[in-house]
């Protein structure tokens, strides 16, 4: 019954994600139809809107899911005794933190394949403009999720270590099953807040040509020389790629709420 209902769940959001972009293509044709747009002409500008905001979502959850799973590894790492397993990871977030996206976006894009080269040959090729900007992302995102995951596990009290080392538990074992899965559920509220801030982000990747939901924007006035009614339209969708995202993360938030914090999460 349960993978039933998860399968349920999975189908409807499959759904909704066609229903979505189909629905934003017919609604920004009728914007730009009632803004003045030849029918053909707005008809183009909608479809080419609603697929760089379709390439915004899936960069920022492809990018972010990674980037998840490399703040939790690099989080772990940061509090690590041993300095060879410490040392990398705090260099790792230093470089990040302290240098623009959009310099990282631009050596993933320029830079990496030629670094790449010597051992595969095929990195210029492979290193799209796409995945450029998905490493980027994903790495600069990773190294503010693994501060919060450390805050995260240094929140949690020193009476759970000694509690899981009494009852035979190694360090890994109470890191694994004790630690990080409580960590995780202190820390979900800021892990969300990057996430948006990642979507909103990812309007750099327009720099190296990747054709997301600024860079479309820029193409349709660049061919209709309609500046006013192309960026609201552009902000408009990003606002709705906000809210969608942000509710859903909240549901999740609330979810995985611990017991003693649900009050102040319903309040926030």
């Amino acid at each position: 019954m349960r993978y039933l209902r998860f399968f349920a769940l999975f189908l409807l959001l499959v759904l909704g994600y066609f229903a979505l972009f189909h629905a934003l293509s017919w609604a920004l044709e009728r914007y730009f139809l009632l803004t003045g747009f030849g029918p053909e002409r707005a008809a183009s500008a909608g479809r080419i809107m609603a697929q760089g905001a379709e390439v915004t979502l899936k960069l920022t959850l492809l990018s972010g899911a990674a980037g998840l799973v490399i703040g939790v590894f690099a989080g772990m790492a940061r509090l690590s005794a041993r300095a060879w397993v410490r040392l990398p990871a705090a260099f790792y977030i230093w470089v990040i933190r302290g240098t623009p996206l959009l310099v990282q976006i631009l050596f993933a894009y320029n830079a990496l394949p030629l670094l790449l080269q010597p051992l595969w040959p095929g990195a210029q090729q492979a290193l799209t403009p796409y995945w450029a900007a998905f490493i980027a992302l994903a790495f600069n995102v990773g190294a503010y999720n693994a501060e919060v995951v450390r805050a995260g596990i240094q929140a949690i009290p020193k009476g759970q270590w000694e509690a899981a080392w009494s009852l035979g538990f190694s360090a890994a074992d109470t890191m694994r099953f004790v630690i990080l899965p409580q960590a995780l559920r202190i820390v979900v509220p800021p892990l969300v807040n990057n996430v948006v801030a990642l979507l909103k982000d990812s309007s750099l990747a327009s720099v190296i040509t990747l054709l997301e939901l600024a860079l479309s924007g820029q193409r349709i006035i660049s061919a209709t020389f309609r500046p006013v009614e192309v960026y609201l339209a552009v902000a408009a969708v990003y606002l709705l790629l906000t809210t969608l995202l942000t509710f859903f993360t909240n549901l999740l938030e609330r979810r995985l709420a611990l017991p003693g914090r649900q009050g102040r999460i319903h309040r926030g």
